[in-house]
């Protein structure tokens, strides 16, 4: 019997094949945005069995499990881990249509040499031979089996980045382990949990004065303490992008409002947050960082979950908005004054896919090629259709070929197999391209065009040594 995964899985042409396997297959990874734990890569940790390196914090599976009935137990509760496994695998067979289902086989082939599906019948030999593998094999020995060359964690800014930096120091790890500096919590001045933040950030970057200014000297402190840690990307997750005019005391007055558990209008909010990312907009520049935007998740719908489970657990939708004119007014003014940073912008709403792809061409510059890119399919996007849909859109408005290609976006070690299924769906995208007539037959010409969405193109775009 043919496996499921086998060599030309997704690749629909012969010409695709060709630009997967002659080109895009070993291409190393480079991931430069992902939520992987850099205590576990710092101290190799070992996984216990599959499913707490398969099942454990991954919402993606818990949503899955959630619509077909079973029981939160089962899910993020009490049960045993051979018993969440055991759930799991009774939900697989019914996610077909959904990436769900080619990344269980994917990560299942490619780590652990399982052909077989899993289904009930196959489940408990599939256990026994996973978790036989996981014994001899650790985070460590996972990036360097994906070739991973470049990481790229999510941290927030009062981190001391104690582990960063014990893997600098360790001459074992080969793949460059870098922080990223995500400050959305000193931008959420409506927050409840804005003051005491804003507390912990002041003292954390020895900050004696509660002032705005002395924020805004926070942040920068901390940049600086980033940068000397190797950091050379930010990192916003943005509900809805704002764009409203603000001066200097108006965001001040604003923030000693929130500091005093006064209530913020929605204007006010979104002044606050205008300000400050413009002010960070600029700092990114001084700083040679990348600016990442992650625009278009409401979170958090689902109150009583929420209570009893916290963030990130499955609960967060896409929002729909306007973004075109706020977009183009925060560039234009950094742009105003040259100081926009190189930034990537990713939508958890492919409506916005057009609107994106052509504001990034505003903004373009001599100083980098693809200065501001279109980022790839993310979250609700990030499968087969979604990335079809955000590669063909920005290649009808903009260049496909400057695009520095996919992120795991991910939380679990096991999902460098989606830089592999990011690829066949870019070679079968060209290679159709090809077989139509539409490009010529030239795989010298596109395929190094493949290699450079793969790879090379991020080598480029980011100021990092690999």
């Amino acid at each position: 019997m043919t496996s499921f995964i086998h060599e030309d899985f997704i690749l629909k042409t012969e010409s695709a094949k060709v630009l997967y396997h002659d080109y895009a297959k070993d291409m190393p990874i480079y991931d430069y945005h992902c939520h992987l734990s850099p205590k576990e890569i710092a101290e190799n940790h070992r996984f216990n069995n599959l499913t707490e390196i398969w099942l454990h914090g991954d919402h993606y599976k818990w949503r899955a499990m959630r619509t077909l009935g079973i029981d939160e137990k089962f899910i993020t509760g009490d049960a045993s881990d051979e018993e969440k496994f055991k759930t799991w695998v009774k939900a697989v067979p019914y996610t077909v249509g959904n990436p769900l289902y080619h990344w269980t086989h994917l990560e299942l082939k490619r780590y652990f040499d399982v052909d077989a599906l899993l289904s009930e019948k196959t489940a408990d030999d599939i256990w026994k031979q996973c978790n036989e593998k996981l014994q001899t094999m650790t985070t460590q020995d996972i990036i360097k089996k994906s070739g991973v060359k470049v990481i790229c964690t999510t941290d927030d800014p009062v981190d001391n980045l104690e582990h960063h930096h014990a893997i600098k120091d360790n001459p074992a790890i080969e793949a460059q382990v870098l922080p990223t500096f995500r400050p959305d919590k000193a931008l959420e001045v409506q927050r409840e949990s804005f003051k005491g933040y804003v507390d912990q950030l002041l003292k954390v970057a020895g900050e004696e004065s509660v002032t705005y200014d002395a924020l805004l000297s926070a942040l920068e402190k901390r940049m600086v303490f980033f940068h000397e840690a190797g950091c050379r990307l930010s990192d916003h997750g943005i509900e809805t992008l704002p764009y409203v005019d603000c001066s200097l005391e108006e965001a001040s007055s604003i923030f000693e409002k929130a500091m005093l558990g006064h209530n913020i209008s929605l204007e006010e909010e979104e002044k606050y947050k205008t300000y400050t990312l413009l002010f960070l907009g600029r700092k990114y520049r001084e700083f040679g960082w990348v600016m990442q935007l992650h625009i278009g998740a409401v979170r958090n719908n689902n109150e009583r979950m929420f209570d009893k489970l916290g963030p990130d657990t499955g609960f967060d939708s896409i929002h729909d908005f306007d973004l075109a004119k706020p977009l183009n007014r925060l560039m234009n003014e950094l742009e105003k004054s040259d100081v926009l940073p190189k930034t990537i912008i990713y939508t958890l709403n492919p409506n916005h896919n057009y609107t994106i792809a052509s504001a990034i061409g505003n903004f373009q510059s001599s100083e980098t090629r693809g200065k501001i890119q279109f980022g790839s399919g993310w979250w609700f996007n990030d499968q087969k259709d979604g990335m079809i849909r955000q590669m063909t859109d920005l290649a009808s408005v903009g260049l496909l070929s400057t695009f520095v290609g996919m992120l795991t976006d991910s939380r679990s070690f096991l999902s460098y197999t989606r830089h592999e299924y990011f690829r066949r769906i870019l070679c079968n995208i060209v290679g159709g391209w090809m077989e139509n007539g539409e490009v010529p037959k030239d795989y010298e010409m596109l395929g190094k065009i493949v290699q450079d969405i793969s790879y090379n193109n991020a080598v480029k775009y980011f100021d990092i040594e690999v």
